[in-house]
């Protein structure tokens, strides 16, 4: 049976908890923010004190898959899920103006 790990927007994952929630190292995850995956608030901080939301849960599982299941590196993962979001976002714009 797999772990659920929620995230409640009062309460954001630390580093190892994140890490821990899509079954990897803390070092992956700083490594996520360095490619643009994931962003921090204050990118300044050191990585202990870095806390993510429920969106970055959400892109740190789809690297994950786009790494395990593709063979993608981070840096192509970047353009992979850049490109999805874009995506979602012009069809959202199409189908509020009524052209989707």
């Amino acid at each position: 049976m797999r772990a659920v790990t929620t995230v409640i927007e009062s309460t954001p994952l630390t580093l190892g908890e994140l890490a821990r929630a899509v079954g990897a190292e803390d070092q992956w995850v700083v490594r996520l923010v360095e490619v643009e995956i994931l962003h921090v608030d204050s990118p300044g901080d050191p990585p202990e004190r870095w806390h993510f939301r429920s969106d970055a849960l959400q892109r740190a599982l789809a690297a994950r898959r786009l790494e395990r299941d593709f063979g993608a590196n981070l840096d192509t993962a970047a353009l992979i899920l850049d490109l999805q979001s874009e995506l979602r976002r012009v069809r959202a714009l199409m189908h509020a103006h009524g052209l989707a």
